[in-house]
C-alpha cells in the first residue's frame, strides 16, 4: 500500500493550530517548562498516561490543572493519601432502603482528565483499582464494568525526595505510564519571569477553553496516520531489544540490567514518536523524533541491578548509551 507523505503532512499542518492554541493557553500560566508542556501534549495526542516526578514547587500540579482548563473536558483531581480507599477513586454501590436495591455512585475517575496527585502516597488496593482504569479504560463496581469517557488520561505526580509515608509504585503500574518525566528546575531568567508574574497575593490568570474532546480524538486520528518507515520500525525494535540483550549490539551493559523494556515499550515508543513528529509539523517520523522522546518512554522500564546502583549507573545512563551506540537509519 502506497503512502502519500505529502498528503499526511498537509493534514498535520491543517490541525497544527489546535495544538498551538493549547500551548499558548498553557504558557499564559506556566513560565518555561517547555519540556513538560510538550510531553503532556505528547501524552494527550498519543493516548498515553504521564507520570511527572519532581521536587515540590515546579508547577507539576499547576501544569495539569492549566491543561484541564484549556480543554473543554471533564477534569477531576484526586489527592492520594495513605487512607484513600478504592471506592474513593472508582465509586461504590449505595444501598437504597426504599427499593431494597443498590445504586452505582461513580467516583472521580469517570472524567476525561484525572490528576492523581502524589500518587505514591496511596496503598496497593487503590493502585490496583487505578490500574484497571489505565489499562482497560473501564472500572468494575460490584459485578458490573463501566466504560470510562473518551478521551481518558491519567496524569500523575510524585515527589522523589520525601519517602516517609509513601508506597513505591508497583513495576506493573509504572509500566502503564507511556511517559515518565523528570521535571527540572527553571533557568535563572525563567525564575525571574515567575517572580514577576506570580509574586502577588491575588495572582489569577484566566485560561480559556480552546480545545474540545472531539478535537483531541480528531488529532489522534491524524497522529495514527503519520508515516512510520520500516527502517524506523527496525530502529525502535533495536532500541528496545538492546535493553534486554545488550550483548547482541556489542554493548557491555548486561551486568547492569536486571530486566529490559517490554513490548509495551515498543508500542509506546512508536506512538510517542508519531506524536512528536506531529508536534514538529511533519507527516513522517525521523530517528530524531525517536531519540527526542525515547528517554521519557524508557527510563522507567529498564530495571537496574545492585551492581549498577553500586557503580552509580542509572537507567538513564543505560538508555543514553544505547542511543549513542546504535546506528541511526
Amino acid at each position: 500500500m502506497s503512502v502519500d507523505v505529502q498528503e499526511i503532512g498537509a493534514e498535520v499542518e491543517k490541525h497544527t493550530h489546535i495544538v498551538q492554541s493549547l500551548t499558548h493557553e498553557m504558557e499564559q500560566v506556566i513560565v518555561g517548562q517547555r519540556y513538560m508542556i510538550e510531553r503532556l501534549l505528547i501524552g494527550l495526542l498519543a493516548n498515553g498516561h504521564v507520570l511527572l516526578e519532581g521536587v515540590p514547587g515546579l508547577a507539576k500540579t499547576r501544569s495539569v490543572t492549566t491543561l484541564a482548563q484549556a480543554l473543554q473536558a471533564e477534569y477531576q483531581r484526586v489527592q492520594f493519601t495513605p487512607d484513600l480507599l478504592p471506592a474513593d477513586l472508582i465509586g461504590t454501590l449505595i444501598y437504597q432502603p426504599q427499593t431494597g436495591s443498590f445504586q452505582v455512585r461513580k467516583g472521580p475517575v469517570f472524567a476525561n482528565l484525572v490528576l492523581a496527585d502524589e500518587i505514591n502516597r496511596a496503598p496497593a488496593k487503590v493502585q490496583s483499582a487505578l490500574l484497571e482504569a489505565m489499562q482497560e479504560n473501564q472500572v468494575t463496581i460490584g459485578d458490573d464494568s463501566f466504560p470510562l469517557p473518551q478521551p481518558f488520561l491519567v496524569l500523575a505526580t510524585q515527589n522523589p525526595l520525601e519517602q516517609e509515608g509513601t508506597y513505591p509504585l508497583p513495576e506493573a503500574q509504572v509500566d502503564r505510564f507511556m511517559l515518565k518525566l523528570h521535571i527540572p528546575y527553571p533557568s535563572r531568567d525563567e525564575e525571574l519571569q515567575i517572580l514577576e508574574r506570580m509574586a502577588h497575593t491575588q495572582s489569577h490568570i484566566e485560561v480559556k477553553s480552546v480545545v474540545s474532546p472531539a478535537d483531541i480524538l480528531q488529532l489522534r486520528e491524524v497522529v495514527d496516520s503519520i508515516y512510520l518507515d520500516d527502517k524506523i520500525k527496525q530502529y525502535i525494535v533495536d532500541i528496545v531489544y538492546a535493553t534486554r540483550e545488550p550483548q547482541d549490539y556489542q554493548l557491555d551493559l548486561g551486568h547492569y540490567i536486571e530486566y529490559g523494556a517490554s513490548p509495551r515499550a515498543t508500542i509506546y515508543l512508536a506512538l510517542a514518536s508519531k506524536a512528536a513528529a506531529f508536534l514538529h509539523g511533519r507527516g513522517y517520523v525521523t530517528p530524531q523524533d525517536v531519540k527526542w522522546i525515547g528517554m521519557d518512554v524508557l527510563r522507567h522500564r529498564v530495571l537496574i541491578t545492585y551492581e549498577a546502583e553500586a557503580a552509580d549507573v542509572t537507567a538513564e545512563h543505560i538508555v543514553q548509551q544505547i542511543f549513542d551506540h546504535l546506528p541511526v537509519p
